[in-house]
Parts: C-alpha cells; structure tokens; sequence
C-alpha cells in the first residue's frame, strides 16, 4: 500500500484537493539523496542544518486544518525542503500564489531546487524567499493563509496582522522541547479571533532573529 493510500485509510488525507496533490507531488523529490528509499515511510527524515523534512500525516493533518483553496495567496513560515510549498502551490492552482519563507539560506536554495523539479517557481505561482519567521512577509500581505512548520511559545504577532480578515492561520504553539498543541486560528470581520486546539505535536523552535 502506497504512502497516499496509507494516510486516506488511516482518515490523515480527507479533502480532494489535498489527496490529488500528495499524489502528484513526490515526497522522494524533496529529501536528501541518500534517504530517498524512505521517502515512502511516514516519519520525519533529516536535510541537514538540524532540520527535517516533516512526518507526512502531520503535513496532512495541517493541511486539512489549514483548508487551501483555488486562488488563495499562502505564506508558509519554515519551508525546509519546498514539500509543502509544493503541495499548496498544487492545491491554489494557476491562479494562487504560495510564499515560502526560510530563515537557513541553504536550506532556502535546497527548497528551490527541489521545487523547480515541478514548474510552480517558472509559473510564478511558488517563491522561496530568505528571512526571519518572526517577521514574515509584510511586501506581500495579507494573505489568506498562513500555515508555520517550527514552534513559538505564541502566535508571532506579526503573522497575525498579515492576515486577512477572514483569513486562518495554523501553527504550533507550545514550549520548546515539549509536546506542543497545533492551533487553528481564524480572523473574523472585527479582527477578532477564533481558536483551536489539537494537542500532541513536536517541531523544532521558530528562531526569532
């Protein structure tokens, strides 16, 4: 049974949208060399600078939180390998963008190269971009949403203002070296909140610069 096959049985892989698009883009095309045989195991596999590219039911399980349609503009906070950037620019289509945001300046180039094995970055729909988490991508904002792959103790409230009204943002929150709850936020009309909590999680610390 294939990887795909494994996270839609085990109820990980639900939207359409997101199974089309784990099928199309090859978790293999993303990891190192030499753990291209695992690429079909769902667990966490090193890409150096003491980063990993993420366990596939926990990239499932938060991009059926964050709900990525057609047309959306997305910033994702801590791209490491480009997987995700690929898969939500497979989700948004022709007509979406997806920022990809990295802090580590080789991890940002083996993001884009793994990424120019599919055509988002020709087509413009995908960009990796250098910079610090924390900060975000304020020249590109408000998007519609926000999804972060590295732990803050809370939401930076930075990425919150870049948010657009009715826009969500799903993040971990939580200590760092501890099991940490995946929180799904969205923004109504009066930039009011509303949240979500599902605990059980553990991601490197977004580095604040």
């Amino acid at each position: 049974m294939s990887l795909v096959d494994r996270l839609i049985r085990d109820g990980y892989l639900k939207m359409p949208e997101i199974i089309k698009a784990f099928k199309e883009i090859k978790r293999e095309d993303f990891v190192l060399p030499k753990y291209k045989a695992m690429a079909g195991l769902s667990e966490p596999l090193p890409i150096g600078h003491s980063q990993t590219i993420s366990q596939p039911l926990t990239v499932a399980f938060m991009l059926e939180l964050l709900q990525a349609k057609s047309g959306d503009k997305i910033l994702d906070v801590g791209s490491g390998s480009g997987w995700s950037v690929a898969l939500l620019s497979e989700i948004v289509g022709p007509k979406g963008r997806v920022y990809g945001l990295e802090r580590i300046p080789e991890l940002a180039e083996f993001a884009e190269r793994n990424i120019n094995k599919y055509n988002f970055i020709s087509s413009k729909q995908a960009r990796i971009i250098e910079g610090d988490g924390y900060k975000g991508l304020p020249e590109y904002a408000p998007f519609d949403k926000i999804i972060v792959a590295a732990a803050a103790k809370e939401v930076p409230k930075n990425l919150f203002k870049q948010l657009k009204i009715g826009g969500r943002l799903v993040s971990p929150i939580g200590e760092v070296m501890s099991t940490q709850d995946m929180v799904v936020i969205d923004k109504d009309r009066n930039g009011q909140t509303k949240e979500k909590r599902y605990p059980g999680f553990i991601f490197v610390p977004l580095i604040n610069n």
